[in-house]
């Protein structure tokens, strides 16, 4: 059962038409066991896959464009590793859809997680949020790494040109002389030559849950991988505010040069989505300004 009406808005130039229709036509032809269940579209910030809920206990999703259609197959491999060596709950895979003439990328069928997408309204207390996701990102970094994709941005100078030529383009959501100093800032960090460690590699607020105002599962793990830790402090800015974020550092132990390359690198997604998704995506680019705003807020340096 299928709601003809439940189609994706588009957000990137050469996105695949995905609607409900697809999902049930795929469903027929791959996994037909599972035809005759409802179909309902998921709308949330995201923007990487199109997701559906698959009757009550599954949910499907599919890549938006090619670029990220290898993030499913990712998932398919690492996520049943990484289940139980983790203290919140992640998607666990169930099925695995191949391309075909009716859609040209690897789908997948995942089990529903029922709860809500992180808002600071939501959550009991932003302190234990923080510290909870902090154990959570130990333990992720305590997996062994051995065979896992190497994953995360480049360092930050090579990052340099494509975030000044976002900036130039926020100029009316955000202060772009200020922002540039914490930019220069992070750039003068010491870059990272440590032993990579597993990563989410995308930890904001659209992937994690909450269930009773606690974080109770993360998400997307399209991008996962091993790579920079300071990758997966990004939270500290996206989700989290002066309280929040105290903890989260403190928990975590994150030194000085980290934290500063860290903040470059959630400054550096930040401005990226804001002019990017300006006009398809309004609830992402206000949660990509909000970032900005905490990176000058715990900014100490002379601007």
């Amino acid at each position: 059962m299928v709601d003809l009406n439940n189609t994706q808005a588009q957000m990137h130039s050469g996105e695949i038409d995905i609607d409900g229709v697809l999902v049930q036509q795929l469903l027929n032809d791959q996994f037909p066991h599972y035809a005759q269940e409802r179909i309902e579209i998921v709308r949330s910030t995201g923007t990487v896959n199109a997701i559906f809920r698959l009757g009550d206990e599954l949910c499907v999703r599919l890549p938006r464009i090619a670029a990220w259609a290898a993030g499913i197959e990712r998932e398919w491999t690492w996520l049943p590793v990484l289940a139980p060596q983790l203290p919140l709950r992640i998607p666990e895979p169930v099925a695995l859809g191949q391309p075909s003439e009716a859609f040209p990328f690897p789908w997948a069928i995942y089990t529903w997680i029922e709860g809500q997408l992180y808002e600071a309204s939501h959550v009991i207390s932003e302190v234990e949020a923080a510290r909870d996701l902090a154990d959570f990102i130990l333990a992720l970094r305590a997996v062994d790494p051995a065979g896992a994709p190497l994953a995360g941005r480049k360092p930050l100078t090579a990052l340099d040109a494509p975030t000044r030529k976002a900036l130039a383009a926020c100029e009316h959501n955000v202060e772009v002389s200020r922002v540039l100093a914490v930019w220069e800032d992070a750039l003068a960090s010491d870059p990272f030559t440590g032993k990579p460690t597993w990563m989410h590699a995308d930890l904001l607020p659209s992937n994690l849950l909450l269930r009773d105002g606690q974080v109770h599962a993360v998400l997307d793990w399209g991008s996962c991988g091993v790579g920079d830790p300071a990758q997966d402090v990004i939270p500290a800015w996206a989700v989290f505010g002066p309280a929040g974020r105290a903890a989260f550092r403190e928990a975590l132990a994150v030194e000085e040069q980290t934290w500063r390359r860290a903040r470059g690198v959630a400054l550096h997604q930040a401005a990226l989505i804001i002019p990017y998704y300006r006009e398809t995506n309004a609830a992402f680019t206000a949660q990509a300004v909000r970032t900005v705003e905490q990176v000058l807020t715990d900014f100490t340096g002379e601007f």
